[in-house]
């Protein structure tokens, strides 16, 4: 077999493949835009089709019933500061592992990079919090996720809905037991690794020094459509003070260059979900619930199957819960009605990237704004 997918539109490099080849021979290796793709090494496959046949993407099957729509927002005032919205994965997660469990999820590493890790304790979970808009690695915490259920460990994980997915296809049965519970975030796209490490690049040599300190997402401004997504705060070495910075946000939100191809025929965003419960924004939620508002954040919870009920439940006393109904929630979700579109000049964003560099195809993508 010479390739796992038929296109890069077709491939979310969700690593189901990889996982689930019997004979280790895929490899996922990044392409030219940072995205992680399989290959094939052709010395050791067998040609037994188990890597197309289990991919999930694009078909998307949803594992539960209509959702049940809560807001939520934790009752811990620190718990709320240090998260993007209103707590949800905190109090989700502190559930799990106060039932033994282990907490998969994204964090950055020393180099700033996004990747998935595992945690048996809160404080192995902290750095799990707060979104982080670029494509994590997973490694190889597909194995380890079934190891932990082959011994009988409670497993949360928590990710995009394709990942989620993958993880569904790489189990098989086992994915379908009891002790593991998938949780997804409402997910806009997935942007590159390769323009997360060009724009690090770039801010490093304006400002000098190592970057070392990033937040996706501050509430300096509060909780808030405008308050909080489009603050991006950074910090070098050599910086006394924090500094803030628009761009990531324009080539992420406003141009969509910098997105994964398969984002554009994504089958995951519609209410019937492919997990047990979903997190995100509680947007709109001033004008719903006035007296519900935070500015410190409210998320949103969407409870699709039993499991995720159960969870629900045993976290309840953390947080200020109410349901509210689909119609509500629905209507300030985009990215539950459909996928998001990507710019027809995508691909002259990357090729002036690759030539000339970061700061030139920003200014191509953004002229108004030199």
């Amino acid at each position: 077999m010479d390739q796992v997918y038929k296109e890069k539109a077709l491939c979310c490099g969700c690593g189901a493949c990889k996982s689930a080849c019997p004979y280790g021979a895929i490899e996922m290796e990044p392409d030219e835009e940072g995205f992680l793709y399989p290959v094939i090494r052709k010395e050791l496959c067998r040609d037994c089709g188990l890597c197309q046949k289990i991919c999930p993407f694009p078909e998307g099957k949803g594992v539960g019933s209509e959702p049940i729509f809560y807001l939520a927002k934790h009752k811990d005032a620190r718990v709320l500061s240090l998260s993007t919205s209103g707590g949800a994965f905190t109090a989700l997660s502190g559930a799990m592992l106060r039932r033994g469990g282990a907490v998969y999820g994204a964090v950055l590493d020393e180099n700033l990079q996004v990747c998935h890790a595992r945690a048996v304790t809160p404080e192995e979970r902290d750095p799990m919090r707060v979104s982080k808009y670029v494509q994590s690695r997973m490694g190889d915490t597909f194995s380890q996720i079934k190891a932990d259920l082959l011994e009988g460990r409670p497993v949360l994980f928590t990710g995009t809905p394709c990942q989620n997915a993958g993880l569904r296809a790489s189990l098989g049965a086992l994915g379908e037991k009891d002790e593991l519970v998938c949780c997804d975030v409402i997910c806009y796209g997935i942007p590159s690794p390769g323009a997360w490490e060009a724009y690090k690049k770039l801010l490093e040599q304006e400002r000098g020094g190592k970057l070392k300190w990033v937040s996706f997402r501050s509430k300096a401004l509060g909780w808030s459509r405008v308050g909080s997504n489009k603050i991006f705060q950074y910090q070098t070495s050599t910086m006394p003070v924090r500094g803030e910075d628009p761009r990531f946000y324009q080539m992420f939100f406003e141009n969509r260059s910098i997105i994964r191809p398969s984002c554009g025929n994504c089958p995951y965003p519609q209410p019937h979900r492919c997990t047990d419960v979903t997190i995100a924004d509680y947007w709109g939620i001033e004008k719903f619930a006035p007296r519900a508002y935070d500015s410190r954040g409210v998320s949103l919870i969407l409870v699709s199957t039993p499991k995720g009920e159960r969870l629900l439940k045993e976290c309840a006393g953390d947080l200020m819960l109410e349901q509210r109904s689909a119609e509500e929630a629905l209507s300030q979700q985009g990215r539950l009605q459909g996928p998001v579109q990507l710019p027809e000049n995508r691909q002259e964003f990357w090729h002036i990237l690759r030539e000339e560099g970061l700061e030139k195809a920003l200014s191509w993508a953004f002229p108004e704004k030199k």
